[in-house]
């Protein structure tokens, strides 16, 4: 497993090793999601007018917002891996990094503000916040959403079950 994780802010987190946070939660939902394959995330830790510009660019929404995801593959069915092995070695080639051999997820970007704003909001630790955007971003670069109050369901129930595996509560 690659986690290449890249501060794009200067803002401090309260958090021992935000770094081994992120890792742990990344590794729990590839175990959680029984992923068949080595994978590859890239993290990026940004601030608020960062995150916003990255949003109005790529997504066309001119705001910010807690954690951005870009998968790298489209799932048929979310969490089903075989997508990748679909269509050949040509489609292969492209979902694995030919260094490593290692499945290419996606990228994530987390707002350093937002873990700090959202943390004071909800009532708890900012470890708890960074851990939930984690793990909310894997389950997305897994092709899960929540824009039907179902497939919200499905996912926060997912997240829940890889954060309380790790002892990480609300």
């Amino acid at each position: 497993m690659s986690i290449y994780i890249s501060y794009e802010t200067d803002i401090a987190l309260d958090i021992p090793d935000p770094d081994d946070l992120i890792t742990k939660v990344i590794a729990e939902a590839l175990a959680y999601e029984s992923c068949p394959f080595e994978a590859e995330v890239n993290v990026t830790i940004a601030d608020d007018a960062e995150i916003h510009r990255i949003n109005r660019e790529f997504r066309g929404i001119d705001k910010t917002t807690d954690v951005l995801s870009f998968p790298a593959l489209e799932f048929d069915t979310p969490g089903v891996f075989s997508v990748a092995e679909k269509g050949g070695d040509t489609f292969a080639a492209e979902c694995f990094n030919p260094d490593t051999g290692e499945l290419m997820l996606g990228d994530m970007i987390i707002s350093a503000d937002r873990v700090k704003a959202q943390a004071q909001e909800y009532g708890h630790s900012e470890l708890r916040e960074l851990a939930f955007l984690t793990a909310h971003s894997m389950f997305h670069l897994f092709g899960y959403d929540h824009e039907t109050p179902e497939e919200a369901e499905v996912m926060e129930a997912r997240q829940e079950a890889v954060l309380a595996k790790l002892g990480i509560g609300r």
